[in-house]
């Protein structure tokens, strides 16, 4: 399935970090990436989660872009939040990613070779999108947060063009991509 990548993220600063009322931390450059390189079992190299064996099954977090527009419509906000508040590594147009079974593995391919994914838990959305979206976005983004993955294979992503290859999930929880 041809998809879009619409954003990337990584940062070395946590800025979501403390009370939402706070404010976040500073985090120099918003994280925005043209390109990402990532490592099996590690997560995005310069990442802040990459290497923490609390986050290995969760390094690379996705969210659908769609999620984001739902939001701009049911706020009536005058446009779609800027993607990369959300602080999910890959943002994607055109793959509903919260329909993406638990255990599935599936690679994401934007022309650096496929790189290999396992689907986890959904990446629910937190107080802070009411702070850094718009006041209601957490609530709005609820069942729509994306999904927390593990990569499986190094490689390297870019902001554009790729193809999505879905697995199948089975009964171990660990699904097979399908060609």
């Amino acid at each position: 399935m041809h998809v879009e990548i619409v954003a990337l993220h990584a940062s070395p600063v946590h800025a979501y970090s403390g009370r939402p009322a706070d404010g976040p931390l500073p985090d120099p450059d918003g994280g925005s990436r043209e390109r990402i390189e990532i490592r099996a079992g590690l997560g995005v190299v310069g990442d802040r989660y990459f290497g923490r064996p609390a986050h290995r099954a969760a390094s690379i977090t996705l969210i659908a872009v769609e999620s984001l527009e739902h939001v701009a419509r049911e706020l009536g906000l005058p446009a779609v939040p800027d993607p990369l508040l959300a602080r999910r590594t890959v943002v994607l147009r055109g793959f509903a990613v919260d329909d993406l079974p638990r255990g599935t593995e599936f690679t994401l391919d934007s022309g650096d070779g496929p790189v290999r994914f396992r689907a986890h838990r959904p990446a629910n959305p937190c107080a802070w999108m009411d702070v850094v979206l718009a006041p209601g976005a957490f609530r709005a983004l609820r069942g729509r947060g994306g999904r927390r993955c593990e990569p499986l294979t190094d490689g390297v992503l870019r902001v554009g063009s790729a193809v999505v290859l879905l697995g199948t999930p089975t009964a171990s929880g660990q699904g097979r991509p399908r060609s």
